[in-house]
């Protein structure tokens, strides 16, 4: 078995006027995502994606292939090393490292099909064979009442079943108090619900944020800072109570060491898509759980990228095991994206909440080719 062909495939949409939607920092007029394709000599294909700006993220995957050509895809962890070994000088994060992560996705992909076992198995076998899905949504649309907007769409969430939310704050601290109080009061004191700052916020502003919002039952405080600011987050564990999560920026065990050693968050993000793939989540998982630490993985792409998630958290060890364990979520974006799940033959959607795990061989999933080509962007 031989890898004969790697192909990146940019997916583009342009978000129509009231679509668009701005985080603390962005304004996303576009749905922008890259996913990687590996063909084999046989024919078997495999299926991966990549977090962050796609047009260089896909530069980057045409760069590695020659590296890969010719080689055996089911050798995930010399493959890994090999490309890490070449890239390390100025790779170690950003979007080289983003495109071995959506290739080991991609490899992983065919390892279970070769074996014909889901990927949750080769990572060690299944603990849930469903997940708590959590809506991501809430940003501050770029056309309308921002409030008025967010308190709709989250009262729409619980009523599709949905026992979690997170919404975007990160634009204005003492406005976004005011939008999480109005939140908690919409969505009443059974709903989980996440805020997320996009590292919008100097440590002051966090920490005033934290200690004003105390009090509406906050399951977690996402990016406060900036993710480099590490000093800043242990500063914000000290002078404000709520748990704070972060991690989707950071890339490989070699960034994540620090924050896991000095215990800057009690829960870490990693995505699969910019975190070096499964190969690498594994040992972040390894780390997490040596440290005492919650994971709960970003997401935040196409079908693709919501498979492997699912299956990196089919496979996530409760911490500690216990009769009654805490359950590990899916981040499930409800932001427009009409690509999202078109690109596969089969739709992941929830139900009532609740995402099952793909039981297929590889990830599960079967990509539509043809849908991916027909959201490519134009020349």
């Amino acid at each position: 078995m031989k890898i004969a062909a790697i192909t990146p495939h940019l997916l583009r949409h342009r978000l129509e006027a009231e679509e668009q939607f701005q985080s603390s920092f962005s304004t996303f007029t576009d749905r922008w995502a890259c996913l990687v394709e590996i063909t084999c000599e046989d024919g078997t294909i495999g299926w991966g994606e990549c977090l962050g700006p796609s047009r260089t993220i896909a530069a980057a995957v045409e760069e590695i292939a020659p590296l890969l050509i010719g080689r055996d895809p089911r050798d995930v962890e010399r493959l890994w090393t090999e490309v890490y070994a070449a890239i390390r000088d100025q790779g170690r994060s950003g979007p080289q490292f983003s495109a071995l992560s959506g290739i080991d996705i991609a490899l992983w992909d065919i390892c279970g099909k070769a074996y014909g076992q889901p990927v949750h198995r080769l990572l060690g076998g299944a603990w849930r064979r469903e997940v708590l899905a959590y809506a991501t949504g809430g940003f501050r649309p770029v056309r309308g009442q921002h409030h008025a907007r967010v308190l709709e769409e989250v009262a729409g969430y619980v009523r599709q079943g949905f026992s979690a939310v997170k919404i975007k704050i990160g634009y204005d601290a003492r406005e976004d108090a005011g939008l999480i109080r109005e939140v908690r009061a919409r969505i009443g004191p059974g709903v989980r619900l996440m805020i997320d700052a996009n590292h919008g916020y100097d440590a002051v502003e966090a920490a005033w944020l934290g200690r004003e919002v105390a009090d509406c039952d906050i399951h977690w405080f996402e990016e406060p800072v900036v993710p480099e600011a590490l000093g800043a987050y242990a500063e914000l564990k000290r002078a404000q109570p709520l748990a704070l999560a972060a991690g989707e920026t950071w890339a490989g065990r070699h960034e994540f060491a620090r924050p896991i050693a000095e215990r800057v968050v009690e829960i870490l993000q990693p995505d699969l898509c910019g975190c070096g793939g499964f190969t690498e989540f594994r040992k972040i998982v390894a780390m997490a759980e040596t440290a005492g630490l919650r994971v709960v993985p970003h997401v935040w792409g196409s079908g693709v990228a919501v498979a492997a998630a699912l299956h990196a958290i089919a496979a996530l060890p409760p911490i500690p095991k216990r009769h009654a364990a805490a359950p590990v979520m899916l981040e499930f974006d409800r932001t427009p994206n009409p690509w999202r799940m078109d690109v596969l033959a089969r739709p992941i959607e929830h139900e009532g909440g609740i995402v099952p795990v793909p039981e297929g061989a590889g990830l599960g999933i079967e990509v539509n080719r043809a849908k991916v080509l027909a959201w490519a962007p134009d020349p």
